[in-house]
């Protein structure tokens, strides 16, 4: 006769008393903190209210978005090509990149667009010329070229690459040797090895570091105000000089650039999300492939 001996021991559960006390406190620590945030008339939620879709805000808002998603691609596409760069076998193409990088990530983004702003002080007319030569094929007057959203455009696409480069380099650095090593063997040329082998693989170590820096890059779009561009910050900044109400005006920029941020972490959890299922979907075809050749091999 077989005996059933699990019925015999009673399952107890592992009490967490800790547990229950710190989910209090939290809760009562979130309730303290809405109750003086919603209920405290000093924040003057009816003219956050008032303003949050007030057209000049909105204005401001597109312009804003434009900035962060034209200034983004470039910095994508100048970040490659330094990360390239900064990976070629030749040491003055890898220097050149260095310095740029070097460069940039140390200077503010701030003194880069006052400079910018300033060009024409500096430079009076963009040329295409031969060096310590009078001979100039070309030449165009720079205050007609860097208005105010080209300045902001340029700063912002040529601090960004900077870091993008890295990130796109760290990536590409992280992919086990011997995927390169395999790709040179099938005979690929440079451009198939890295578009289908090297930077496919690459993507996921660099996937979170490029999101963070669009959402940087997003709220770094507000300081192009010393511009006087009517971006989304300049503009609620130009309001409450105005009427003074500061404090809710702020908090419309501050909820528009959160409402701006959580969109770029849904994309990435988005993007994240499919990255798993193909590695899941390669991984299961790896398996019935190893399996198959086991067999039949």
């Amino acid at each position: 006769m077989q005996h059933n001996h699990s019925s015999a021991y009673k399952v107890v559960k592992v009490k967490h008393p800790l547990r229950y006390i710190g989910s209090l406190i939290a809760v009562l620590f979130i309730l303290i903190l809405l109750e003086s945030v919603f209920f405290n008339s000093k924040w003057e939620w009816s003219v956050f209210r008032l303003w949050f879709f007030d057209p000049a805000v909105i204005s401001g808002l597109f312009l804003t978005l434009k900035l962060t998603f034209v200034a983004m691609l470039l910095s994508f596409f100048l970040g490659g090509l330094l990360a390239m760069m900064r990976l070629s076998s030749s040491w003055l193409v890898q220097s050149v990149a260095w310095f740029y990088i070097w460069l940039f990530r140390s200077v503010p983004l701030l003194v880069v667009l006052i400079i910018l702003y300033n060009f024409s002080y500096l430079y009076e007319k963009i040329a295409i010329a031969i060096p310590f030569t009078e001979v100039v094929f070309a030449s165009y007057k720079t205050v007609n070229a860097l208005d105010q959203f080209t300045t902001a455009l340029i700063g912002l696409a040529v601090v960004q690459s900077a870091y993008t480069a890295e990130i796109i380099r760290g990536g590409i650095l992280a992919v086990d040797k011997g995927q390169f090593e395999a790709a040179s063997a099938l005979g690929l040329s440079w451009w198939h090895r890295t578009s289908r082998i090297i930077f496919p693989q690459a993507i996921r170590s660099i996937l979170p570091s490029l999101v963070n820096e669009c959402i940087s890059l997003s709220k770094g779009t507000a300081i192009v105000y010393v511009l006087a561009m009517p971006e989304l910050f300049y503009t609620v900044q130009m309001v409450y000089n105005r009427n003074q109400q500061i404090i809710p005006l702020l908090m419309v920029a501050a909820v528009w650039y959160t409402i701006i941020t959580s969109v770029f972490s849904v994309i990435q959890y988005a993007i994240e999300a499919k990255l798993n299922r193909n590695q899941k979907k390669d991984n299961i075809i790896g398996r019935i492939l190893r399996t198959f050749h086991k067999k039949h091999g």
